[in-house]
């Protein structure tokens, strides 16, 4: 399974998406938004994006943390 998670510091939203995937010893790439070129190209990519963190399993985004949770709830995880 490859997760992908775009966040940014001081976001309580990012640190609990974080602390639930490695809580179910799950792997993942974090990106850093405060990184002017992560969040250029992110944006440009997903302009309709308004929330962090932004999270992606398989290529499919789920959103933030309300949606990696329905992900994992519906994976089972």
């Amino acid at each position: 399974m490859n997760i992908f998670l775009y966040s940014k510091s001081k976001c309580p939203n990012c640190v609990a998406a974080k602390q639930l995937l490695k809580s179910k010893g799950l792997k993942f790439i974090e990106n850093d938004m405060d990184t002017e070129s992560v969040r250029q190209a992110f944006y440009f990519a997903y302009p309709d994006a308004k929330q962090m963190p932004q999270i992606f399993i398989n290529d499919q985004r789920v959103g933030g943390l309300a949606g990696l949770q329905a992900a994992l709830k519906e994976l089972n995880l």
